[in-house]
């Protein structure tokens, strides 16, 4: 089994400000996942520019202290919920016409959050997909949250990886992203910044200021935070960058060495 996350980053125009499909990313993916070698796959992905902007604007998570805030954010979530399901509705729609069997999964109506973490998916539903031979793919949403003061979260993508990974135990875990892995400091402002082939803790990071990407789900640091803790029960994964031809095809086929490989020290 392998689960592949596709970044939001990587399949919509994430610095826009309304929703927009990167369909050109999207479509290439698509074939190199229909000419790849997998048994099992789970493919969970990211809301980009069709969740963000609505989370961010209607401040989704924030403690709820009044009627008319608890009115807006019902309008948030709302509006949330739909863009994010239109954006998976077309991801689905580009595997299929590949020969993919995608079945959409739509967190908000099976996961529930406590303080903004998992608590509760009902995996039986996930694992009779997958022993049928369909490709489940999940995704980034909002869903309801059992603190009282919040009442509904942003789950991002990664923290369903993290979820499913740790009760299913796949093979790897491959994260398709824009950049090409995690670099020791922040190439954007250091010239003799270098990709790290292998990460196993916060602390063999220079500077952290490359992975603080901060958008509502947690960034590229949050990505980063909960691989390792996979790390630490043996569940390698790899960082790699989507929008460069084959590497997402060269990942599934079981070629090293693409991005940053986050594992456990040794």
């Amino acid at each position: 089994m392998i689960i592949l996350k596709l970044g939001g980053s990587v399949i919509t125009r994430k610095k826009s400000l309304t929703p927009t499909l990167d369909s050109f990313n999207l479509i290439r993916i698509a074939r190199e996942i229909s000419t790849s070698s997998y048994h099992k796959l789970i493919i969970v992905h990211g809301a980009g520019s069709f969740g963000h902007p609505y989370a961010k604007e209607y401040l989704i998570g924030n403690e709820i202290k009044t009627t008319q805030e608890l009115k807006r954010k019902r309008k948030g979530f709302s509006k949330t919920q739909n863009s994010v399901k239109n954006l998976n509705a077309m991801v689905c729609q580009y595997l299929l016409e590949q020969e993919i069997p995608a079945v959409s999964i739509q967190p908000s109506s099976f996961i529930e959050t406590n303080n903004k973490r998992i608590i509760n998916i009902n995996l039986d539903l996930i694992t009779k997909y997958l022993e049928l031979g369909f490709v489940p793919v999940i995704y980034g949403d909002v869903v309801l949250d059992r603190d009282n003061k919040i009442k509904m979260a942003v789950l991002s993508g990664d923290q369903i990886v993290k979820y499913i990974a740790e009760n299913l135990k796949p093979e790897k875990v491959i994260l398709g992203s824009d950049v090409d892995g995690i670099y020791n400091k922040d190439p954007k402002k250091y010239t003799d910044a270098y990709l790290m082939k292998i990460v196993t803790s916060h602390q063999e990071l220079e500077s952290t200021d490359n992975t603080q990407t901060v958008d509502v789900t947690g960034g590229m640091g949050g990505k980063l935070s909960e691989l390792l803790e996979l790390a630490k029960i043996g569940i390698e994964s790899e960082i790699i960058n989507a929008t460069h031809n084959n590497n997402i095809k060269n990942a599934l086929n079981g070629v090293k060495g693409i991005g940053t490989l986050i594992r456990n020290e040794k």
